[in-house]
């Protein structure tokens, strides 16, 4: 084990979780560097499954770009990129659940990550999933609002009027500073409220009032660790973002896979806690697809 600095801590609060309310502990940024690097090795050891679980993110932003492009909303470009920051939290729940697996020494495939879907918490996680998404909708609503504020509702004529509106004019120069520090209280209330949520509602099956106070309560623990967290998430999604959102295809799950490990040097593990793997599926011939397609008749039938 890694050894730690500082006491544990633990919320007193009313009910049952306070009496079960997990123990935080005080990371420095060393773990933050650990977190990465088995995050690193997680993706060498499964990067087929991992970029077929994200591919979707390089292509929804080829999609997104051609849409703004097409439309001329140039405006919305940049803050869609930005969105991802906001989403991803939720949508490497697949990569969470492989991280788990390999961590028990298991040698997972692209189904298991499928599997997340069967947790006894998903319900808490598609709830806060639609929290981060409306706080997504939210983010982009606010963009296109300071945008008409700066230069009114005509439009940019291309990319190269775009960017002379954005780089050499006073209202450019003020949507710049603005959108990035409105876009930075989006951040910080995405970061706060889910860092460590997720992977906690897949390790141990906590709503998601009691995963978003934990995360919140490790964020107030560690405000150094965290923000440079946030920077490091920050910078690798707009690395990934350049060269036509293709880099996400290995931004994605290293933070993803890295997010995992975070939990695991931020949450002190419960030791009474045994690990819950969802019953194998079975396996069906090919040659009996139609059928398996209605199992209450196959019962019948026998």
């Amino acid at each position: 084990a890694t050894p730690y600095q500082g006491d544990v801590t633990s919320l007193s609060q009313g009910g049952q979780y306070a009496a079960t309310a997990p123990r935080i502990r005080t990371i420095r940024l060393s773990d933050l560097h650990r977190a990465l690097r088995l995050g690193w090795e997680d993706f060498k050891a499964l990067p087929s499954h991992a970029i077929i679980l994200c591919v979707i993110y390089p292509v929804l932003g080829l999609v997104l770009a051609r849409f703004v492009h097409g439309y001329s909303l140039l405006p919305l470009l940049f803050p869609l990129a930005a969105g991802f920051a906001l989403l991803g939290p939720f949508a490497a729940l697949g990569l969470y659940e492989l991280s788990r697996r390999r961590e028990l020494g298991e040698e997972p495939s692209a189904w298991d990550a499928i599997d997340v879907l069967r947790s006894p918490s998903f319900g808490a996680m598609l709830g806060l999933g639609t929290i981060l998404f409306a706080l997504f909708v939210t983010w982009i609503y606010t963009a296109q609002a300071m945008y008409v504020a700066a230069f009114g509702y005509e439009t940019a004529a291309g990319i190269p009027d775009f960017a002379k509106r954005m780089l050499t004019t006073p209202q450019g120069w003020w949507l710049i500073v603005a959108g990035c520090s409105v876009g930075f209280l989006f951040a910080l209330v995405a970061l706060c409220i889910s860092v460590v949520s997720f992977p906690m509602m897949l390790d141990r099956h906590s709503t998601a009032g009691e995963a978003m106070v934990t995360s919140l309560r490790a964020v107030a623990r560690n405000p150094i660790p965290m923000a440079a967290w946030g920077l490091i998430v920050a910078v690798l999604l707009v690395l990934g973002s350049a060269p036509f959102f293709l880099g996400l295809a290995v931004v994605i799950p290293l933070l993803g896979h890295a997010t995992w490990h975070l939990y695991r040097e931020v949450i002190v593990p419960d030791p009474t806690a045994r690990p819950v793997i969802p019953p194998a599926r079975p396996r069906k011939p090919a040659a009996d697809f139609p059928a398996n397609l209605f199992p209450w008749r196959r019962k019948d039938d026998a």
